[in-house]
């Protein structure tokens, strides 16, 4: 498993121009993004064991971040 952070501008390349005016014109997708940085940088504290958490709860929080992720996406393609 990979401990590289899932930064939103890798996993949507070519997209960013659309993330920055869809956060800044929608704040619904901003909160989203916020909630997307929080989670992954408490899920890359987990993995690296900066702040160990159980399998559980580390399990919980990838879930979180997918579908996080999944709206953001669903909004990018819609824009």
């Amino acid at each position: 498993m990979s401990h590289t952070p899932h930064e939103l501008a890798d996993d949507f390349p070519g997209q960013t121009d659309k993330i920055h005016a869809l956060k800044t014109a929608n704040a619904h997708f901003a909160r989203l993004m916020d909630e997307y940085h929080e989670i992954n940088r408490e899920v890359h504290r987990a993995e690296t064991n900066v702040e160990p958490v159980d399998q559980m709860a580390e399990t919980e929080m990838r879930k979180k971040r997918m579908a996080l992720k999944d709206e953001i996406a669903r909004m990018l393609a819609q824009a």
